[in-house]
């Protein structure tokens, strides 16, 4: 059998990019200042959506406060109204850009539950297509994204300016 590679030169930049041992990635995208090289899509008065860096599918983002926080019961009333509306937006563009056929949204509190950063609680949403869990997945424990990063922030942020409803 012949080798195979499959070429990925865009998560290069990432991996020799800043660690999260100099911070939390979280606090650093809610500071003002790069959105697209941080891929922020959209800023709210207490809230941001950005691209997750390690998607599980094209399209996966996060909602999280600026507010360094860990837990969804720490929010105040208006930063946990602004995450949901922001949510909801976030649904619309991913929706009208990539039509999937559903989502997974979710937050891991506590290293226990999964959460990469689990002192900055943040919100996940994971487009899913019908039967988009392919063999790469299943016998190489690798993932198959058609776009790139900066590629799907272009996509996405356009669409956080015309998606109705939810945080301004």
């Amino acid at each position: 059998m012949s080798e195979q590679r499959l070429w990925a030169p865009w998560r290069l930049a990432y991996m020799q990019g800043e660690r999260a041992g100099e911070g939390c990635i979280f606090c650093l995208a809610g500071d003002a200042g790069d959105d697209a090289a941080r891929f922020v899509l959209h800023r709210g008065e207490r809230c941001y959506a950005m691209l997750n860096a390690f998607p599980y599918n094209c399209g996966h983002l996060m909602v999280a406060p600026a507010r360094h926080v860990g837990s969804v019961e720490d929010l105040d009333p208006d930063e946990l109204l602004e995450l949901m509306t922001i949510t909801q937006r976030a649904l619309r563009a991913v929706r009208d850009e990539y039509r999937p056929d559903g989502f997974n949204l979710g937050v891991n509190e506590g290293e226990i539950a999964g959460a990469g950063f689990a002192d900055h609680v943040h919100l996940h949403v994971v487009p899913r297509w019908e039967a988009d869990n392919n063999f790469m997945a299943v016998t190489a424990d690798t993932r198959v994204l058609p776009q790139s990063l900066q590629d799907t922030y272009a996509a996405l942020r356009g669409r956080f300016d015309t998606a109705t409803g939810g945080a301004p």
